[in-house]
């Protein structure tokens, strides 16, 4: 694995970039980064679709390009390290079952949120060390 961190705005990756971000299980994406990701894919309809059981946190659901990191019950909740843990270790399934190379994201969990960039890198680092992946961090 090899993690990079780029003063960049994530929307401008190259194409061969899959994306993660943090959302609440009811899919409320109405703040933070969460907005900017609805906008430029229409994530909402498409995780609504699934079942309540599927969306319950913590855990990852892939939308075309974008790992959806459910990490949190309601959009006014916050996570917690473990959930964020949880939620990346399904991410990284999906990584592997998949074979995907190329992964972006911001600082997850670290804006409203509020969790620690610090841990949660350490957490990153930890869930994908015997991975052949190469992560982006974008970060303004």
């Amino acid at each position: 694995m090899i993690l990079k961190e780029e003063k960049r705005n994530i929307f401008t990756v190259d194409d061969k970039y899959y994306f993660a971000h943090c959302i609440s299980s009811d899919c409320k994406m109405g703040a933070g980064i969460a907005v900017d990701f609805q906008n430029k894919f229409h994530l909402r309809n498409a995780l609504l679709n699934f079942d309540e059981e599927i969306r319950k946190h913590p855990t990852c659901i892939l939308i075309d390009k974008v790992f959806n990191l459910i990490t949190k019950k309601t959009y006014s909740g916050k996570p917690t390290y473990k959930s964020l843990e949880i939620a990346l270790e399904d991410m990284g399934d999906l990584i592997d079952l998949y074979k995907i190379k190329y992964l972006a994201m911001p600082k997850i969990g670290c804006g409203l949120d509020r969790l620690q960039w610090g841990k949660v890198r350490e957490i990153i680092q930890e869930v994908f060390e015997d991975t052949d992946i190469k992560i982006l961090i974008c970060h303004l």
